[in-house]
């Protein structure tokens, strides 16, 4: 069975990893335009780099969950597309592979000169050379507002190729990951939503499982057969 899943900060949250909309959330601390723009990053690289320290070091910190362990058994026995919006490897540190991170990764760094990626350090800075071009402009390779998401095409191809598509743990508020239900459904999926409470795309899914993750991924993967 063909199956594509999007997840959100959710499904980390059990984790320890907070989200950035709950009420104790990370935009909270700071404003969106200071810490997940390219001109907050203009204005002031020391403290987006301080604040993607601190959550790298959080990220390291935290250990995967039953539901990040379930996607990855549903994979041995599915054909499992795995989209993810969280920018933490717990995903992969559960068992999962080539998981797509359509909003990048907390270990990765990224030249905002000439665009070459590399394996991020536990602590980054803006002084950081590029090892390809020398230039002292490194950034965390994290897609912020106002940027494209990464692989949009493959992530598209395997949601309109689907037989099932299922959120778990989004807010169905930041797009395009919130379009993702929607064009399932019409191109002929099932699509089920997974979360603690409706999403602003609640009327996209045929099917509603309100819980935790640790323990509605689980139960869903089972019936499924894995």
């Amino acid at each position: 069975m063909r199956i594509a899943i999007l997840t959100g900060a959710g499904i980390s949250a059990e984790s320890g990893i907070r989200t950035f909309r709950a009420s104790d959330g990370l935009w909270e601390e700071h404003r969106i335009e200071d810490v997940a723009t390219p001109e907050g990053f203009q204005r002031d690289p020391v403290l987006v780099h301080r604040f993607y320290n601190m959550r790298r070091a959080d990220a390291a910190r935290a250990q995967p969950n039953a539901a990040h362990q379930a996607l990855a058994r549903l994979a041995r026995h599915h054909q499992v597309t795995l989209i993810t919006q969280n920018v933490d490897d717990l995903h992969e540190r559960g068992g999962s592979h080539d998981v797509i991170h359509m909003h990048g990764s907390l270990l990765g760094a990224l030249c905002a000169s000439c665009g070459h990626r590399w394996p991020a350090p536990l602590t980054m800075r803006w002084l950081d050379a590029c090892p390809h071009c020398g230039d002292a402009t490194t950034r965390p390779d994290i897609v912020w507002f106002g940027e494209m998401p990464y692989h949009m095409e493959t992530i598209w191809h395997a949601v309109e190729t689907a037989e099932i598509f299922a959120a778990i743990g989004t807010s169905g508020q930041v797009y395009p990951a919130a379009g993702l239900a929607q064009h399932a459904r019409r191109s002929g999926a099932r699509t089920v939503e997974l979360n603690l409470a409706g999403s602003a795309v609640s009327r996209d899914f045929d099917e509603h499982r309100i819980g935790a993750a640790t323990q509605t991924v689980p139960a869903w993967v089972t019936e499924l057969g894995a």
